[in-house]
């Protein structure tokens, strides 16, 4: 039974992101995507249900809430492209909401999925304090000041929770680490609570590492998870491996699925030509740069940013541009020093001949910083070195290096201008009227690029709007707009020296608590030392008092003591300097020592003593059974208390002895100026100011999502011809034209379906599996036949029990057409006619296998008969197939249909290519008679 339930992403809404789907297989729980939402909408658009700041309701907190409920639930995790809206919120639920169920992905995926949450988290704490509300203080309270250094003032910190889920910077490492990679078209067969799923990502195209997932399960068939695809060849991807039509369409081990989940967000779109697209972007950024004006373009951190890379390169070489192009991205370096590692996952034209390469097969780039030089030359990557590209961390230092008048084209992050440099470069850049702000994705609902987005598309004409194929025009950009900018300043004046006083005060409280433990530790220390020395002096009594016992028990019988432990203890005294008297007993000189004779032994001066607890010259009495004297255990189970600390020094030692003293300086030196380079930042606050923005750059969107759009949905979708199909990640007019687009076509399946967010559909039934044997009378009755590579057959039997076994046995089953009792015999003779035969069951024939009628024309060829398709899953043949055929002869026509449910239907007249078409049809089968 297949349980399913969009989290988010879900079809009919109005937000068709981030994605996040809970797919049950029987009682195995599937996590499908786990995305952020863009965590700085813009006011006028966040969902607001009360006017009072204090009660603010974000749209998000649904979807969170749903997550985290069935996050430690969860047995399986699947993550298909490596941008936020697939996998930004995995970090977070694995470090705090008990997301710990085995995660799987690609390599790339890991790797840019860590590069987009990191820049997001590192570029949303840079701005906004994220945890003031409880959960995320308890979390992070310790880990803020080591990851960003800075420090919050307290009259800053705002009273009011945040609602916003951002990991830190640790938590994002920790939870991709822990991540499992694969390769395309590796199956992989899960254990534990998995165990008999099997699941094989396919390339989706779109994205470095994109995933079609392909899940395998005995009883609820094969479920294909196919969202955000893309068929079309890119300069840096291949399309999508599901189509292939040299193959002749839709890839065997991809088509006709028990249940296909898709997306149909530009079902409704018609997307413009890769080339017109191209020259659009190309001519906007050559007029601009010609005309001294700069361009912004806001893209994302990982993904789609590599096609940008790859396009403006090979134009830059082209028209031997000498603009720069600025990379305003903290991790960019990162992202790139990857895919030159990775290059065997992309495609399209990116080699080490035509991009990123000089002439020369070397390098390039005279102002661009060349710090992972050397790593990427030990590994060899020459490709994607572009020349032209800088990177800055922020736009403080992107105008350090060039001023604002100076022509350039910066690509910032985020696409969605919600926060970071992208949207602080947008606040600058929109009062400059030559400018242009270049659009490549429509942003996600509710931020400043949607927004700009609209404004753009609203301005163009019906004709040339995005979805129409067009290339629209850019526009002029009037009026004012509102923006709030957050940021974080260092404290001054009377706030930073009440802060340096707390802090003051802070240190000297945690010196008196730190000096507080120390002197406790140092007396804890004392008193073990203290006991150890004087149990170790009574011991050392007890043994002497022993061996004086033994030697004058032995004197008073005559005997010789020869004992060994004796020996040596009379040894181990000699080494310490002692002697064998007994001090501190007789304390008294007029007493005399009285050793008494008892079947145990007792020392001491009892005969002296008028009481048990007296004393003597204020030494207690001391009383002691022999032979056995208890000894302390102060070993562990291995015989040795071991000093970690000892091993670690002489481990450190030895270290240090072995190094060279160049070296030994080297590290000094070193250590020296990383340590200058470690600036402490100054104490800080957030702040949030509300700007006023005079719009008068120009505006243009050109696509550059590199996504499916209307036309190669409907076409794919009914190739791939599931059973079963979801429609999730789409708005409702266009989960309604892929829907009746489904409709018009006869083969294609009915059963569609199109929950919204938190509706559960259930798909089949639940089913029982069993364990039996089968007997060896059984196994030499069967007659097996051969489909591809297995054997079937059809086996009848009973079931029966044996004391020898537990687990139930298929035996032959044993009829007999007269009955065995008298009585029923009598009544079966009576009922039957005089010459009569006993009615028999005749056996019935089951055929095995999936007809394609590709297959079937090849082999009418082969024997003579002419095939023609004719489209909807209809294949004639004989002398309909041939053209200009006169009508006499289409008696020997017959029509080969397939139906929705995969019932084969032959039509025609009773002809000799009646009988060799279903010949040849039975032939593609396997036919198991009982």
């Amino acid at each position: 039974m297949i349980t399913f339930t969009p989290l988010s992403g879900a079809a009919r809404s109005s937000r068709t992101v981030p994605l996040a789907y809970l797919l049950q297989v029987d009682d195995v729980r599937i996590l499908l995507d786990c995305g952020s939402p863009d965590w700085s909408p813009e006011p006028s658009s966040s969902a607001v249900k009360s006017e009072d700041l204090r009660q603010h309701s974000y749209h998000w907190e649904e979807y969170c809430q749903a997550l985290r409920e069935c996050s430690p639930t969860v047995d399986l995790v699947l993550l298909s492209h490596g941008d936020l809206a697939h996998t930004g919120l995995y970090a977070y639920a694995y470090s705090r909401w008990g997301l710990k169920a085995p995660a799987y992905s690609t390599l790339p995926v890991q790797a840019t999925g860590r590069i987009a949450t990191n820049e997001d988290v590192e570029g949303i704490r840079e701005e906004q304090d994220v945890d003031t509300d409880s959960e995320n203080q308890h979390h992070n309270s310790a880990l803020e000041g080591t990851e960003s250094g800075s420090q919050k003032s307290p009259e800053s910190q705002p009273k009011k929770t945040s609602g916003k889920y951002i990991a830190t910077v640790l938590e994002v490492h920790d939870a991709y680490d822990a991540m499992n990679t694969l390769r395309y078209s590796q199956p992989t067969h899960l254990q534990g609570k998995c165990q008999g799923i099997t699941i094989t990502p396919y390339n989706a195209g779109h994205s470095l590492g994109g995933t079609i997932w392909k899940i395998r399960s005995p009883s609820a068939g094969t479920i294909l998870y196919a969202v955000d695809i893309n068929h079309m060849r890119e300069r840096h991807l291949d399309g999508t491996v599901l189509v292939r039509p040299a193959s002749g369409g839709i890839v065997e081990a991809l088509a006709r699925p028990d249940l296909l989940i898709t997306d149909a967000e530009r079902a409704n779109v018609t997307t413009s030509r890769r080339k017109d697209r191209d020259a659009a972007l190309i001519d906007t950024i050559s007029a601009t740069l010609s005309s001294r004006s700069s361009l912004l373009l806001p893209c994302d951190s990982s993904t789609r940013v590599l096609e940008l890379l790859v396009l403006l390169d090979q134009h830059w070489k082209f028209a031997d541009f000498r603009y720069p192009i600025c990379l305003l991205s903290r991790n960019g370096r990162e992202m790139l020093t990857f895919v030159r590692s990775m290059m065997e996952w992309l495609g399209g034209t990116v080699s080490k001949e035509d991009v990123g390469v000089d002439g020369s097969g070397k390098s390039g780039g005279n102002k661009r910083r060349r710090d992972d030089e050397g790593e990427d030359e030990a590994l060899g990557a020459f490709a994607l070195r572009f020349k032209h590209l800088e990177f800055f961390p922020n736009p403080q230092a992107l105008l350090q290096t060039y001023s604002s008048k100076d022509p350039k084209l910066i690509l910032a992050v985020p696409a969605s201008l919600s926060h970071g440099p992208s949207r602080l470069l947008f606040s600058d850049f929109a009062v400059v009227p030559d400018n242009v702000v270049l659009l490549t994705s429509r942003g996600e609902e509710g931020t400043l690029g949607r927004i700009l987005f609209d404004k753009w598309n609203d301005s163009q004409r019906a004709d040339d709007k995005w979805d129409k194929g067009k290339i629209g025009s850019n526009i002029m950009m009037d009026g004012t707009m509102k923006l709030k900018i957050n940021s974080k300043i260092p404290l001054q004046g009377a706030e930073l020296e009440e802060y340096l006083a707390k802090e003051r005060v802070a240190k000297e409280k945690e010196a008196v608590q730190q000096a507080a433990l120390a002197r406790n530790q140092l007396m804890l220390e004392a008193d073990e030392d203290e006991s150890d020395d004087e149990d170790s002096e009574s011991d050392i009594e007890e043994e002497d008092e022993v061996d004086r016992t033994l030697e004058n028990d032995a004197m008073d019988t005559g005997e010789q003591i020869s004992s060994p432990a004796i020996s040596a203890r009379r040894r181990r005294k000699a080494d310490r300097g002692e002697d064998g008297t007994d001090w501190g007993l007789d304390v008294d000189e007029g007493l005399t020592k009285q050793l008494l004779s008892f079947d145990i032994y007792i020392k001491g001066n009892v005969s002296k003593s008028t009481s048990f607890f007296k004393t003597v010259g204020g030494q207690p009495q001391r009383f002691r059974m022999f032979p056995y004297v208890e000894k302390k255990r102060r070993v562990d189970e291995y015989g040795e208390t071991i000093d970690v600390g000892m091993w670690l020094r002489k481990g450190k030692v030895l270290e240090e002895d072995a190094e060279s003293d160049e070296l030994k300086e080297a590290k000094r030196k070193q250590a020296e100026e990383e340590a200058k380079k470690i600036v402490r930042e100054p104490p800080s606050k957030f702040v949030t100011s509300d700007v006023e923005i005079q719009l008068a750059c120009r505006l243009l969107f050109v696509d550059m999502e590199g996504l499916n759009d209307g036309r190669a949905v409907k076409t794919i979708v009914p190739q791939v011809n599931p059973r079963k199909m979801i429609i999730v990640h789409a708005p409702d007019s266009a989960t309604s034209a892929l829907i009746d687009s489904c409709a018009n076509i006869r083969a294609m399946t009915k059963d569609i379906y199109a929950p919204s967010t938190g509706e559960t559909i259930r798909l089949g039934q639940q089913t029982n599996t069993f364990s039996i044997l089968l007997s060896d009378e059984l196994l030499n009755t069967l007659k097996m036949s051969r489909f591809e590579d297995n054997e079937v057959g059809y086996v009848t039997g009973r079931v029966a029990s044996h004391v020898s076994s537990t687990i139930p046995v298929l035996e032959p089953a044993i009829s007999s057409a007269l009955p065995s009792d008298s009585s029923d015999r009598k009544l079966f003779l009576r009922g039957r006619q005089l010459g009569s035969r006993p009615t028999q069951t005749l056996p019935h024939s089951t055929m095995i296998g999936e007809l394609k009628l590709t297959a079937l024309k090849t082999r009418l060829a082969s024997v003579g008969i002419q095939a023609e398709l004719i489209g909807e899953g209809v294949l004639i043949c004989g002398a309909g197939a041939k053209r200009n055929q006169p009508s006499d002869t289409l008696e020997e026509t017959v029509s080969v249909r397939k139906t929705a449910r995969g019932r084969v239907e032959l039509e025609g007249n009773v002809s000799d290519v009646y009988y060799t078409v279903r010949k040849e049809i039975y032939s593609l089968h396997a036919l198991v008679a009982a």
